[in-house]
C-alpha cells in the first residue's frame, strides 16, 4: 500500500468545491427506499446522552435526532465489546453465529452482511471511520463503493485511513476527519440513487483525548453516580474481580497527568473520577458537534426528509458506575445502548419506544426499509425489524425478553469472567460459568461458577442479589426456563457448567 499525505484543509476545500456544484437530490416519494446516514461511536453511554436524561453533559445535536425522531429507552447490546457488537450490527446474528465471539477472533467478511445486500439492491455504499474487525484478505470492509477505515482502535490525532488504493494520512482531529471524508463523500455521490453511508467514530474510546475546541469543557465537579464506591458486597465474585475500577486501573496515559501528592485513598478517587469524566465527555462534545455538521448537511442537501439517521454506539460504558470504566458485564450500564433514528416520513417527532429492541435487529431493519423482501433476506439474521415500532406503540408478540453472552473470559486486561444471562423487563438473570472454552482470547483459568438475579425495579443499580432467595423462586425458575428458550431459540449451546 501506497502512503498519501492529505492535510484537513485540503478534505474540507474539497467538500465546498463539491458542494458548490449544487447537485439535485433524489426526491423520493413515501414508498421510495430512504437513503441512510448510520452513525456508530465507541462506547458513547446512554446516560451520556441529555436526550436520555444526563446529569453529567448536554449532547444538542445528538438530541435533534430524538425531538425529530424517536428514542428507543430499551437497546440492548448482545455482547458488550467493540469487535462481536460490529459484527452483530452487520450480519444481525449472535457472536456464535458470525464467528467474532472475542477481540481476537477477526470478521470473515465474505458472510451475509447489510451493506452488501443494500449495494445488490442499487444503493451507493460507504464507510469511514473505526472498522475494527480485522485487515487484509476475508476481514477488509465488503459490501462498499467506498470505504476508507482506521487501523484498529485508531490514534485520536493525525490518523492514517486503509483503503482499497492504500494508506492515506491525514493531519487533524480524528473525529473532524472522519466527518470530513463522509461529507466528502456524499458531495461526490451519484444523486439520482439512493445511498447507505456508515459514519464510525473512534470516539469516545479510551484513552479519551479531547480536541483543544473541547479542552477546557467540564472543569466544574462533575456529578458522581451512587455507586462510585460499590464494594461488591452479595454479589458473584466476578465482579470483585474485574481489573477495570477508575481507583485501581486507569492508567498514566488515561489520566494524562501525576495523581497530586497528599490525597488521601478517598480524595484520590474523586479526582481520578473527574479526570476520566472531564475528557470522555469533551470526547463526546467534539461527536455532538461533528453530528451537527452532519445533519446540517442534510438540511443544506434536501436530504432530510427522504434519509433515515441512526445514532447509536457499539455499546455502553461505565462511567464510574460501580467503581468501573469500560463495559463487558451485563449490568445495565455496559448492556444499553443509546439508538435514536430520525425519518420524517416514518416516524413522527418526539417518539418514544420503551420495547427491547438489540442491536442484532439493525440490520434487518435497514433491509425492511430498502424494500428487500423476506425471501432475500438470510435466513441466519437472528433480529427482527424495527420498523412495527416507530409509531412508539409496541405490537402484540414483540419479544418479551433479551439473551446476552461475553466470551472473553478473564481477558488478561479486564479480567471480567465470561458470562450468559437473559434480562426481561423487570428481572436479569445472569450466569458466570467460570472458564473459556478454548476462545480465542480467553484465559485458560477456571473458576467456581456463579448466578447472579436482580430486581430491577426495586433494585435498579443492581446491588442486591436475589438469587437463591425464596421469595424469588418463581420468578428464578420462570428466568432459567426462558433462558434455555432463548439459547435454543438462536442456537447457542450452554456451557458445560450449567447442565452440571
Amino acid at each position: 500500500m501506497s502512503d498519501h499525505a492529505v492535510s484537513r484543509r485540503t478534505v474540507v476545500s474539497g467538500v465546498a468545491g463539491a458542494a458548490a456544484l449544487s447537485l439535485l437530490p433524489r426526491r423520493a416519494s413515501a414508498d421510495s427506499p430512504p437513503n441512510v446516514v448510520f452513525i456508530m461511536t465507541d462506547d458513547h453511554a446512554t446516560h451520556a446522552v441529555s436526550a436520555y436524561g444526563s446529569a453529567i453533559n448536554d449532547t444538542p445535536n445528538i438530541d435533534r435526532i430524538a425531538r425529530e425522531g424517536i428514542r428507543f429507552d430499551n437497546a440492548f447490546c448482545t455482547n458488550s465489546i467493540c469487535t462481536p457488537s460490529r459484527a452483530a450490527i452487520l450480519t444481525g446474528t449472535y457472536s456464535h453465529v458470525n464467528g467474532v465471539t472475542t477481540l481476537d477472533t477477526p470478521f470473515d467478511a465474505t458472510q451475509s452482511a447489510f451493506p452488501a445486500l443494500l449495494q445488490a439492491a442499487g444503493y451507493q455504499t460507504a464507510l469511514f471511520g473505526k472498522w475494527h474487525l480485522g485487515h487484509g484478505g476475508l476481514h477488509d470492509p465488503r459490501g462498499f463503493d467506498h470505504w476508507a477505515v482506521l487501523q484498529g482502535q485508531g490514534p485520536y490525532v493525525n490518523p492514517q485511513l486503509i483503503t482499497p488504493e492504500g494508506r492515506v494520512s491525514h493531519t487533524g482531529y480524528t473525529t473532524d476527519i472522519i466527518t470530513d471524508v463522509a461529507l466528502d463523500w456524499l458531495d461526490r455521490r451519484d444523486p439520482s440513487r439512493p445511498f447507505c453511508l456508515l459514519v464510525h467514530q473512534k470516539a469516545p474510546h479510551r484513552p479519551w483525548r479531547p480536541d483543544e475546541a473541547h479542552g477546557d469543557m467540564y472543569e466544574d465537579a462533575i456529578p458522581q453516580p451512587a455507586t462510585l464506591r460499590d464494594d461488591y458486597a452479595g454479589r458473584s465474585a466476578a465482579a470483585a474481580a474485574a481489573r477495570m475500577g477508575v481507583a485501581r486501573d486507569l492508567t498514566a496515559t488515561d489520566l494524562k497527568e501525576p495523581v497530586p501528592d497528599g490525597l488521601s485513598s478517598d480524595e484520590e478517587l474523586d479526582w481520578k473520577y473527574q479526570r476520566y469524566m472531564e475528557d470522555y465527555l469533551r470526547c463526546v462534545a467534539s461527536v455532538d458537534d461533528n453530528v451537527g455538521r452532519l445533519l446540517d448537511h442534510l438540511d443544506a442537501q434536501g436530504l432530510t426528509d427522504d434519509t433515515l439517521v441512526i445514532y447509536t454506539s457499539d455499546q455502553g460504558f461505565f462511567l464510574g458506575d460501580h467503581g468501573w470504566f469500560d463495559k463487558r458485564f451485563m449490568y445495565e450500564p455496559s448492556l444499553r445502548m443509546p439508538l435514536l433514528v430520525r425519518y420524517p416520513r416514518r416516524i413522527a417527532p418526539g417518539s418514544a419506544s420503551d420495547a427491547i429492541v438489540l442491536n442484532i435487529d439493525y440490520a434487518q431493519t435497514l433491509l425492511d426499509l430498502a424494500g428487500i423482501p423476506d425471501t432475500a433476506v438470510p435466513q441466519r439474521m437472528q433480529g427482527r425489524s424495527l420498523t412495527p415500532l416507530f409509531g412508539g406503540h409496541t405490537p402484540k408478540g414483540w419479544r418479551r425478553s433479551m439473551y446476552y453472552r461475553y466470551w472473553m473470559h478473564d481477558d488478561s486486561a479486564h479480567h471480567v469472567r465470561a458470562h450468559y444471562g437473559v434480562r426481561t423487563e423487570r428481572h436479569k438473570l445472569i450466569f458466570y460459568y467460570g472458564e473459556g472454552l478454548g476462545v480465542p482470547g480467553a484465559s485458560d483459568r477456571v473458576f467456581p461458577p456463579e448466578w447472579e438475579l436482580f430486581d430491577l425495579h426495586n433494585d435498579p443499580d443492581e446491588l442486591h442479589n436475589v438469587h437463591d432467595h425464596p421469595a424469588y423462586a418463581p420468578v428464578q425458575a420462570g428466568l432459567e426456563r426462558e433462558l434455555a428458550r432463548l439459547q435454543r431459540l438462536y442456537g447457542d449451546e450452554p456451557a458445560p457448567a450449567q447442565a452440571a
